[in-house]
């Protein structure tokens, strides 16, 4: 009995300590953007910066909340993630399943490596303008190029995933009559799990390359639109408020992302 209260003695500071970790760690980030914008800030009150072509935070706050009172910053955040969405998933799923076929087919897989390494090697966001021009100017084109960006890493990083399961397991499996199928479904997909989730983490930002590239070309709304505007208007306090609102819509859609893992790892353990 007495054990047990020491385990669980133990156990409760074990938790006590890696809470307090955490909280040390957070306050750490929040110091050093609170430090960061106060540095510039004050930089830019007493005119150490060009806030012509810097801004400072408050003037960069007061134009948000200037754009929310207006609505317009809502309708140009709501395009932006629709479009983000939308190639994201589409990205994400059409390069499983492009790996599977290449798992599936070591003939496929030997065909297409050599273009697979060319694909990834070229700048994709400098193809661009001949995806929109091929899809067509608007939606479907930022559409288009956001998955363009985002599907060659995701078939590489998922099939190398797939190639590294171990055989042993493939092949116990397959001594007691498994189909290719049920190897798929029972072995290969479950252990990539993890290498799926940190897909999902490097799609997010180049999802939102391949949108605000895309809008940068052809939108007439969006977050790149707005800092496409503000550079050709000289208003850089408009595009720094854009290039924040963009950080925290990525930052977001990460956090999403974590918190799918933490409740698998949660699930797992």
């Amino acid at each position: 009995m007495s054990d047990n209260k020491k385990i669980s003695l133990e156990h409760k500071n074990f938790i006590k300590k890696i809470k307090k970790r955490k909280r040390a760690i957070l306050i750490t980030q929040v110091s050093i953007l609170v430090i960061c914008l106060s540095i510039w800030e004050i930089a830019a009150r007493l005119n150490l910066i060009d806030t012509f072509l810097t801004s400072y935070p408050s003037q960069i706050w007061r134009l948000f909340i200037k754009y929310i009172k207006a609505g317009a910053l809502f309708n140009h955040i709501k395009i932006s993630v629709l479009e983000n969405i939308v190639g994201f998933l589409s990205g994400t799923i059409l390069g499983i399943l492009i790996a599977i076929l290449l798992w599936w087919s070591e003939f496929i897989s030997k065909v297409l490596d050599p273009y697979l390494v060319v694909l990834n090697s070229l700048p994709k966001t400098a193809l661009a303008p001949i995806i929109i021009i091929w899809v067509g100017a608007g939606y479907s084109g930022i559409i288009v190029t956001a998955i363009a960006v985002s599907i060659v890493i995701t078939i590489m990083n998922m099939y190398n995933g797939f190639k590294e399961v171990d055989s042993d397991k493939i092949k116990m499996l397959e001594t007691f009559g498994a189909s290719k199928f049920q190897v798929l479904r029972k072995v290969i997909l479950p252990a990539n799990i993890p290498t799926m989730i940190s897909t999902l983490k490097v799609n997010i930002g180049l999802s939102w390359v391949g949108v605000i590239v895309g809008e940068f070309l052809v939108s007439k709304a969006g977050i790149g639109y707005l800092i496409v505007y503000g550079g050709q208007v000289f208003k850089l306090d408009l595009v720094m408020m854009s290039v924040f609102v963009l950080a925290v819509l990525a930052a977001l859609m990460y956090q999403g992302i974590a918190i799918i893992e933490k409740k698998y790892m949660k699930w797992r353990q």
